[in-house]
């Protein structure tokens, strides 16, 4: 069952999808799906590679921005910057939980001007997120 929270009118965060999941995010109007979760974290989980390919055979991109227990860096943060400036629909983002897919959007949109941190932080929220843990880091890269 695809759990797909909208956090804007351009981005969906999810707890871990499956294959199953891909024609739901496709009837969505999903048109990247962005791996936030690294391979190995659960070996009973679909790993990325298994995503990728039912993306691919449905006709939707695939990225993997992979955020382990190390946290995130600028360079993911500029890749999902990326991400969300190249897609030509909507992007689901998904780990886990669908938290670090969340924070890593809420960092994206801060470092890129595309909405205030209060903005986000309300965004977040009214998906199920609470992006407080990370808000320091909004501020920053929004001040930038």
């Amino acid at each position: 069952m695809s759990d797909f929270r909208k956090l804007s009118e351009t981005m969906f965060a999810s707890p871990q999808i499956g294959p199953e999941d891909i024609e739901a995010a496709g009837e969505a109007g999903v048109t990247l799906i962005v791996n936030n979760r690294p391979d190995g974290e659960d070996p009973g989980a679909p790993q990325g590679e298994e995503i990728a390919a039912a993306a691919a055979a449905a006709g939707l991109d695939y990225r993997a921005i992979p955020i382990g227990h190390a946290g995130f860096s600028e360079v993911q943060v500029a890749e999902m910057v990326e991400a969300l400036d190249g897609a030509e629909g909507k992007v689901l983002g998904y780990c886990r939980s669908g938290t670090r897919s969340t924070f890593l959007w809420a960092l994206a949109q801060a470092k890129s001007g595309a909405a205030s941190p209060d903005e986000i932080a309300a965004a977040a929220m009214q998906a199920g997120y609470d992006v407080s843990p990370i808000r320091p880091m909004i501020d920053m890269l929004a001040a930038r």
